[in-house]
């Protein structure tokens, strides 16, 4: 009978022994489980303030590349066209007047035709009152137009090449080259007796 008793108590002890452990482990479960939730929500905030700078370096990129576009796109400045527009204009109005001649032209001319007045009055020969009272006026009228072609030719070429001119503006540039190109190429032949050669004396 004392056996039996020695056992029941050893069973009992055993059994308050189990329930004094079972109730450690859950008073320290609690203790655990706000630690671990603590951890989990710093990595999630970390994982979300990642995720949100991500999200704002792409809209920031996004934003700078639709400036970019933006700018890219802007029209030129009127001030750009307007002077694009005068420049053609201006090169056909000089490349007409290479052609047709200039008050300038006519000027310089005169004033030859007077110093071979001058230098060969009373004593220069046929042949040199041809060349300096004729001769060097029609070069100097020559000259003076071919300066005129040269800088048409030059403004209409600087239009054409500049990017961003309307269709017209590109067609009075051509016209002023056309012309310019021209007035250049008749002044040059004029200047080295090309076309037409001084006549000589008793010819």
């Amino acid at each position: 009978m004392d056996t039996k008793t020695t056992t029941e108590k050893t069973g009992e002890s055993a059994e308050t022994t189990e329930t004094v452990e079972s109730a450690k482990t859950a008073e320290a479960a609690p203790a655990e489980t706000p630690l671990a939730e603590e951890r989990a929500a710093v990595v999630l905030d970390k994982q979300d303030g990642e995720q949100d700078g991500e999200l704002v370096d792409a809209a920031e990129d996004a934003d700078e590349d639709d400036e970019d576009d933006v700018l890219s796109a802007e029209p030129a400045p009127a001030s750009a066209g307007i002077g694009g527009a005068a420049a053609a204009v201006v090169s056909a109005a000089l490349g007409a007047v290479a052609l047709t001649g200039t008050w300038t032209g006519k000027v310089v001319s005169e004033r030859e035709t007077l110093i071979g007045q001058i230098s060969t009055s009373g004593s220069g020969t046929p042949a040199q009152q041809i060349s300096e009272i004729y001769g060097d006026a029609w070069h100097s009228t020559a000259l003076v137009n071919g300066v005129f072609a040269l800088v048409a030719l030059f403004v209409a070429v600087l239009v054409l090449i500049l990017p961003g001119r309307p269709a017209w503006v590109r067609a009075v540039a051509v016209a002023g080259a056309v012309l310019g190109g021209l007035g250049l190429l008749l002044s040059a032949g004029t200047y080295f007796d090309l076309f037409l050669s001084l006549p000589t004396a008793g010819s």
